[in-house]
């Protein structure tokens, strides 16, 4: 038989999913070092693909609590943008279907920008429900935060073009039509929740790259509307914009010298 390459063996091992395969178990008796790398690559890659598998289904312990009591349409709620000092607050509702899959969801902000877009895309295509909301600077300015996280969020499950059956919140008590549960940290320990945070900071984050070309000097782009040292120092040189929310320290102390 002849001997195969080192990026032949690569090649095959790319397809093995399973330690009892007859190619992997012949491989194995290959001392080359090469090739004992190789292995020890396979294994890591196979142990972090069951972890992450593990992690799915135990985010999925809400949405199968829920759907055992006869619940199905099930929309994960949740916002991003409420801390930064610039741009709006955004809301997504999602509703994933039964046989969802997508092992390393999680907390957007525990996913890198290109892993946020990948499962965004991904999100997208097999959800059978999406919407946003944003509520924008001024109108937080005017009813204050917390007031629009909630519209926000109310406003997401409204625009749903398939009414849900029940949510499921990220850490907000909100008064809706529909039966609830809202969970502490749910963006970490529910699919349906980490889905929309994903569809949330995504959307928010290309908006505010928008705005840094009109407005360059502020570092929204790379900020996406935080208090940076950047950005402090901008608005100290060039003063506030639109997207500026007035009630916000410390935008408001300079809005008022």
């Amino acid at each position: 038989m002849k001997i195969q390459t080192i990026t032949e063996i690569n090649r095959q091992l790319e397809k093995i999913k399973a330690e009892n395969d007859p190619y992997l178990l012949n491989i194995l008796q290959d001392e080359r070092k090469g090739v004992q790398q190789l292995i020890h690559k396979w294994r890591k890659k196979m142990a972090e693909e069951r972890r992450l598998e593990e992690k799915f289904l135990e985010m999925c312990v809400y949405e199968n609590k829920w759907r055992t009591q006869g619940f199905e349409l099930i929309a994960g709620v949740d916002e991003v943008g409420r801390g930064p000092l610039a741009g709006p607050v955004v809301a997504a509702a999602v509703i994933l279907p039964k046989d969802f899959f997508l092992a390393g969801i999680d907390d957007s902000k525990k996913l890198s920008e290109k892993k946020r877009q990948e499962y965004d895309e991904l999100i997208r295509q097999e959800a059978l429900a999406v919407s946003i909301s944003m509520i924008d600077a001024k109108e937080i300015d005017v009813v204050n935060i917390y007031e629009a996280t909630k519209k926000a969020m109310k406003s997401a499950i409204v625009s749903l073009n398939i009414k849900p059956d029940f949510l499921l919140i990220d850490a907000m008590k909100l008064e809706t039509p529909y039966p609830s549960e809202s969970i502490i940290k749910g963006d970490a320990k529910s699919i349906s929740i980490a889905a929309a945070s994903i569809v949330a900071k995504v959307a928010r984050d290309r908006l505010m790259k928008e705005i840094s070309l009109t407005f360059p000097g502020y570092g929204f782009q790379q900020n996406m509307g935080y208090g940076t040292k950047e950005h402090l120092q901008a608005i100290e040189q060039h003063g506030i914009t639109p997207y500026h929310r007035k009630s916000f320290a410390p935008v408001k102390d300079y809005f008022n010298q």
